[in-house]
């Protein structure tokens, strides 16, 4: 395949694969139990998700690592498998990928505050940041992918630990933003964008979120405020609701599709889904943007 910064810069728009968690739930994973487990116990149903959306039409596929980082392990007692965990998922993306598509190393949040409104340092998190895509990076993943983040300082953690170990990766970054147009620590996407620019990072954009809606709207201001900029847009499918103990996305494929071909239209280069989207939502994305 073409080198992956070349392919972003030079070809068509990169569709991203979707949902991961949920599809592992409907396969038997226990609740409470991370996907994570699975890399090094069920490696085989982690590897049928991958291949899923690769025949939906991903080009872009992530690792089943979002928890990967030893501060989320640490609770399901996994503190000391951060580097078996890590490199033998990209090894399953890698085969599941089999050649047409491009595995993305993925980092998700560390799930704490860091100071001063939490207990852990800037500089502990980009240990932890670092210990991640360190055992990421060994494994030969195509980019680096940092996702979900709320907290500025956070991405600057993130970042740097990725960078410090992995500097000739392609890095990512994206940011998940509520209701009110800003993520759940108050970050506003025109300042997202100009920290992102500032730190160089390859692409960057909005993943997750509160609605469909609410992920055009951030997007638009991050390319209003970066129009030169790469950009990401991976939204759940729709708005969620709760019917009994389960969250049910009402966004279809087809408004799944009419969003990305919006997306596009403002800079982004990677379209794919996030939570309750399925292999038929990119699908939809995937002929809708071709």
């Amino acid at each position: 395949m073409e080198d992956f910064s070349s392919r972003l810069t030079g070809g068509p728009v990169l569709v991203a694969d979707g949902a991961m968690g949920t599809f592992l739930q409907a396969a038997g994973l226990p609740p409470g139990r991370p996907g994570e487990a699975w890399v090094l116990e069920q490696p085989d149903k982690i590897a049928a998700v991958h291949r899923a959306y690769v025949e939906a039409g991903a080009e872009l596929i992530l690792t089943c690592t979002f928890g990967g980082t030893q501060a989320r392990l640490a609770r399901a007692g996994l503190a000391d498998r951060v580097a078996e965990i890590n490199r033998r998922a990209v090894e399953v993306a890698r085969q599941a990928a089999a050649g047409r598509a491009y595995v993305a190393g993925d980092i998700g949040p560390l799930g704490e505050l860091l100071a001063p409104l939490g207990k852990r340092t800037c500089e502990e998190a980009v240990e932890l940041f670092a210990e991640q895509a360190a055992a990421l990076a060994e494994a030969g993943p195509d980019l680096l992918y940092i996702e979900t983040m709320s907290s500025l300082d956070e991405v600057r953690a993130a970042v740097e630990g990725a960078r410090r170990v992995a500097p000739h990766l392609p890095l990512t970054v994206t940011l998940s933003f509520d209701s009110k147009g800003r993520t759940n620590m108050g970050v506003r996407p025109e300042q997202a964008a100009r920290l992102l620019v500032e730190l160089g990072v390859t692409a960057f954009g909005v993943n997750c979120g509160h609605s469909l809606e609410m992920s055009e709207g951030a997007l638009r201001a991050m390319h209003e405020e970066a129009p030169a900029a790469l950009l990401i847009a991976k939204p759940n499918a729709g708005l969620p609701r709760m019917v009994g103990d389960e969250a049910v996305y009402d966004a279809t494929p087809a408004l799944m599709a009419e969003a990305a071909r919006r997306f596009v239209e403002l800079g982004a280069r990677i379209v794919g889904g996030c939570c309750g989207s399925t292999p038929e939502h990119i699908a939809a994305i995937a002929r809708a943007v071709a």
